[in-house]
């Protein structure tokens, strides 16, 4: 049953740090939860990379501002702040380019600020071991040369100082264990809209012959292949397998390095790769896995995260099979198959008793939409929003 619409329609502004991809999909999924909520929302955001990544949703109004390095990004983020006129502001990221451009407005505006917390940014840096203790030679050279390394907005430095005002948000939203216990908040994982990612919907069959891959066994993997993301160790167990008909399958995401090309130098016999696709476009793609695959390694980065491609599988009542890092193990606990992280061999292992046992596999395929239906699903996060903003009026 969905939440009931708010009494007093109010607006909330959603901000991301950047709309080339920077928690851009998050802050979507926060936004169309709160329109559940029959919230006026809109999303604004910094854009550091040529086009806005992923589209959002139908429906959804989104304003894009000039991302560029200080000082030039002083003259965009007042355009952003005129534009910010929620009754609540809800900055995604605690980086200065959404969380600081949230406390800034509530200097002059007095209205509540919710941080969402879906990652641990420091932890892409080395996390509390990062320090920056610069000569006076080299702070000169970050602060005052055109391409110093203190212009960027996404410095180390200041993301650390975003991460000690935390404190000063009304409320504070995260997504995983491993960040509420860090800085607190209101547990919030990422939900999936049921409703669309409906496997009763789709063939499977159908949809890998659409998208060229009929006649193989589709091991899944949508999002932006990343070294903490284990894809290594599936295309290990893939080499060990040599079963001719498998193939991981890796759908759209962003390209920030060429992880990717590296991945298919070595293993390209194993890959094939599908372009980005609108999320409105995702349920049918997922419908083509057999089984969708999170080998997720041992990393503070990975433990800090909660992966969508979880709730992708779960929603469509595919077989998922993941590591034991982070969240995963509770959210995957008697729906879905959990290997040790960094093990190929276990990997391998699986895959090949969930081959053998495919009317098992379905069937906690099965279970795994049920139990997203329950706690992870769109439906899940509004009832947890709407008892937290109505604290907030």
């Amino acid at each position: 049953m969905s939440p009931q619409p708010a009494k007093n329609r109010q607006k909330i502004s959603v901000i991301t740090p950047d709309l080339s991809g920077g928690g851009v999909t998050r802050a979507y999924l926060l936004s169309q939860v709160l329109q559940k909520l029959d919230y006026d929302v809109e999303v604004v955001g910094f854009l550091f990379g040529p086009s806005i990544y992923p589209n959002p949703p139908i429906g959804l109004p989104v304003q894009a501002f000039p991302g560029c390095n200080y000082p030039r990004l002083l003259s965009p983020a007042k355009q952003l702040l005129d534009q910010v006129n929620g009754d609540i502001i809800y900055a995604v990221k605690p980086r200065p380019t959404s969380f600081g451009m949230a406390l800034l407005k509530q200097l002059f505006s007095k209205r509540p600020v919710v941080l969402d917390i879906d990652d641990w940014e420091l932890s892409w840096y080395g996390g509390d071991k990062w320090a920056y203790r610069p000569t006076v030679k080299q702070l000169a050279r970050d602060v005052l040369k055109p391409e110093g390394a203190l212009r960027q907005p996404e410095h180390p430095l200041y993301l650390k100082w975003s991460e000690n005002l935390v404190s000063r948000a009304n409320a504070i939203t995260v997504d995983t264990q491993f960040l509420q216990n860090r800085f607190g908040g209101i547990y919030l994982p990422n939900g999936k809209d049921t409703a669309l990612f409906n496997p009763k919907k789709y063939d499977p069959e159908t949809s890998r012959e659409r998208y060229g891959l009929a006649g193989y066994r589709v091991l899944m993997f949508p999002g932006t292949p990343r070294p903490h993301k284990g894809l290594e160790d599936v295309l290990l167990a893939l080499e060990m397998l040599n079963e001719p008909d498998l193939r991981l399958v890796m759908v759209g995401g962003r390209r920030p390095d060429d992880y990717d090309r590296q991945l298919v130098e070595r293993w390209g016999q194993w890959i094939i790769q599908l372009p980005r696709y609108p999320v409105e476009q995702m349920p049918e793609i997922v419908a083509a896995a057999h089984v969708v695959v999170v080998p997720q390694r041992d990393t503070p980065t990975a433990k800090a995260q909660f992966p969508l491609k979880l709730t992708d599988g779960m929603a469509m009542a595919k077989p998922i099979l993941s590591t034991k890092v982070g969240d995963i193990p509770t959210i995957l606990a008697g729906v879905g198959y959990l290997v040790e992280p960094n093990s190929p061999e276990q990997i391998a292992e699986q895959l090949r008793a969930i081959f053998q046992d495919w009317e098992s596999a379905c069937q906690l395929g099965l279970k795994a939409r049920q139990k997203c239906v329950e706690h992870y699903s769109t439906d899940a996060m509004a009832s947890t929003l709407e008892k937290l903003l109505g604290q907030l009026k």
